[in-house]
Parts: C-alpha cells; structure tokens; sequence
C-alpha cells in the first residue's frame, strides 16, 4: 500500500465544532479520519481542507452511484481535494466504475479507488426485499469481481466476507472494513461485524472504527490498543 494508516477513524456527526473537537484529540500519525455523508453534508469541502492541514489522510466515504458520467465528474473533484481513498458503488454497474476510474487518473492526485458491494447493514432478508435471488456471499463476489475488472484499487466490505472472495480477487486488492466492533451491541445498526483482530486475520487491509474510538475516554490510547492488536 501507499502511504496509508491502517486504521481511520469514521467522525459521524453534523457539527463542524464537535467534529473537529474530536479530530484534535487523535494522532495524525497514528490514523486516518473517514468523512461520511452526514459530515459532508453539513460541512463540504471546508472539513476536507481542515482535516488535511492537521495532517490527517482522509477517506472520503460518498459511496457515488448515478450515472457514468456524473460519477467520473465527482471522482475528479474529489480526487482533486487530496483525499487519499474515495468509494463508489459497486452495483453502479461496470461503466460506472471505469468512468469513475477515469475520473481519479485524470486528476493531479491518486487516491485509491474502492468500491462498496454491500453495505454491512444488509442481511440475507434485505437482499430478498429488494429483488436478489442469489445468496450474500454471491453476490458480494460478483461485485467484486466486477469492481476489479473495472480496475478499482479494491473493495469496502465485511471482514467476513474476504476470505470467500479472495480467491477470485488480484493479490495487491485492497480491503477495507467497515463494522468494526469490540463487542456485540444490541443498538448496532451493523450485521455483518467483526472484531479488530477477526477482521485483520481474515485478510482486511484497512479498519474503519467509529464510535469505540471517538466516544472512549482517551481515544489515543485506544488506537494503541487497537494497533498493538493488529500489528
């Protein structure tokens, strides 16, 4: 990998004074911040530049899907904002994906491009609901089979799912893990979740941790935890 932590730390909240207040109390050179719609929302691109000049690497985690064209416009700005991985959605479709990989090589910076297949919220049920004959683990490796062959840099997923997929996947993908959890909370809108140290022996290359960080009583030692665990 790039230059890249292997921890970033989602900042889920709509005010500009809180989350920042959060970031100033984690080391830049010990995680990345992940920049999530609600943020984005009620920020923009000002958070993004904040963010940066604080020294942080940054995920900005969009999740675009619209049409190819729109899609490739947006990977280019974002591109060009200095982020260092931004999403997409996987069921956009393949050309989707290659237009959004357009979009980031034609920009001045090279963020990695990582599709999301499905979200971690979405169970089995879920997939019925909405028109999905074919089993979860199906169709998360057809997705990210399809974001591969869109040379997307790799894939948002479950930890839980790598090592089915991997096999079908190129050595170098990169492999980012939402729904990271220490243990089981009965509030978790998250299904599909595994623990730190779960998530990084079934092949995840990057963890993404929200609330177990930013609402511990010292998140620095926290991260340490987490680090040591994993490294």
């Amino acid at each position: 990998m790039k230059d890249i932590p292997k921890l970033f730390v989602a900042i889920d909240h709509n005010d500009i004074n809180i989350a920042k207040k959060i970031i100033e109390n984690l080391p830049s050179k010990k995680c990345g911040i992940k920049v999530g719609k609600e943020l984005f929302t009620a920020c923009g691109p000002e958070i993004i530049d904040w963010i940066k000049m604080k020294g942080f690497r940054i995920f900005l985690d969009l999740k675009y899907h619209d049409i190819p064209n729109t899609v490739k416009k947006a990977c280019f700005v974002a591109s060009e904002m200095g982020v260092s991985i931004l999403n997409v959605h996987a069921l956009g479709g393949h050309d989707m994906m290659m237009s959004a990989r357009e979009g980031v090589d034609q920009s001045n910076n090279n963020p990695y491009l990582i599709a999301v297949t499905l979200l971690t919220s979405m169970d089995s049920n879920i997939l019925k609901e909405i028109g999905f004959t074919c089993s979860i683990e199906e169709q998360i490796t057809n997705l990210a089979i399809s974001a591969s062959q869109s040379n997307l840099d790799g894939i948002v997923c479950s930890a839980n799912d790598i090592a089915h997929i991997k096999k079908s996947l190129p050595e170098n993908f990169l492999y980012v893990t939402p729904g990271i959890r220490f243990s089981e909370d009965p509030n978790n809108d998250q299904k599909r979740i595994t623990t730190p140290l779960e998530a990084v022996k079934n092949g995840s290359n990057i963890l993404v941790i929200g609330r177990s960080i930013t609402e511990a009583k010292n998140p620095e030692v926290t991260i340490d935890n987490i680090l040591n665990l994993i490294d």
